[in-house]
């Protein structure tokens, strides 16, 4: 089968690329690096050339309110773009809960961009997952100072980036869903006792100060983020991560 892989040399992309690859598929990584600009177009008639399935993990340069105006143009372009190419599945990746955030510009984008998947022309299989493991560092810096880590109580349920990439390949290699695939790690812990874990882990004595005004995450109201029912759990539990790490 041949796969394009939209934003195939980003984090998730490149690992995705790699495993289809490895799994006997043909595999076309496409992103700016590539020539595959996703506003202009530019690139995508090539890129999609031959190929059965477009897997879209490609991600909004900001998190602001320009990031809708970011997936309205791109996801356009690419349906467009796979319908002239008689492509027979798209995959996008999105994020569980999102449509439960309107109070966040990035998760309203995806929101969007969901909205304008499933009103396309072509067969479609979305994969909401769970925030990742290796974006803990990132949340921790948002609101970190020399002493102390502030963050709030938000219920998260996260998972390995390896996980959601064996996820989006057995959805990307199957028939599509015309639905949504929810995945997740196996453990719900709140932001404020994963910080703690996260700095015990790596020596970092600095302290875990809940806060439930500080950061992105202040703005989620219960547990909206933590997978529902019937959602595919992942094996990789955090701390065994997070040794692996180290």
């Amino acid at each position: 089968m041949k796969i394009t892989v939209i934003g195939g040399t980003g984090l998730i992309g490149s690992q995705l690329v790699s495993r289809l690859g490895k799994a006997g598929h043909e595999v076309v990584a496409s992103s700016l690096s590539t020539g595959v600009d996703l506003l202009t177009g530019e690139g995508l008639d090539q890129a999609l050339d031959g190929a059965e399935t477009v897997v879209n993990v490609s991600n909004s340069p900001t998190f602001d309110a320009a990031s809708p105006d970011f997936f309205r143009t791109t996801v356009g372009n690419l349906l467009a773009a796979g319908e002239r190419a008689g492509v027979r599945h798209q995959v996008a990746l999105s994020i569980v809960g999102v449509d439960q955030v309107p109070q966040l510009d990035y998760y309203r984008a995806k929101t969007l961009q969901e909205e304008l998947v499933r009103s396309g022309p072509t067969p479609y299989s979305i994969v909401r997952a769970t925030q990742f493991f290796e974006f803990m560092d990132a949340v921790l810096s948002w609101t970190a100072d020399e002493n102390a880590v502030r963050l709030p109580s938000t219920p998260v349920q996260p998972i390995a980036t390896a996980d959601v990439v064996a996820a989006l390949a057995d959805v990307a290699t199957a028939p599509p869903l015309n639905g949504t695939l929810n995945v997740a790690g196996p453990d719900v812990f709140s932001l404020d006792e994963l910080g703690r874990r996260t700095l015990a882990a790596r020596k970092d004595e600095r302290a875990v100060v809940i806060d439930e005004q500080a950061g992105m995450f202040a703005a989620v109201e219960g547990d909206v983020l933590v997978a529902r029912p019937g959602a595919r759990l992942a094996p990789t539990r955090y701390e065994d991560w997070l040794n692996a790490a180290r």
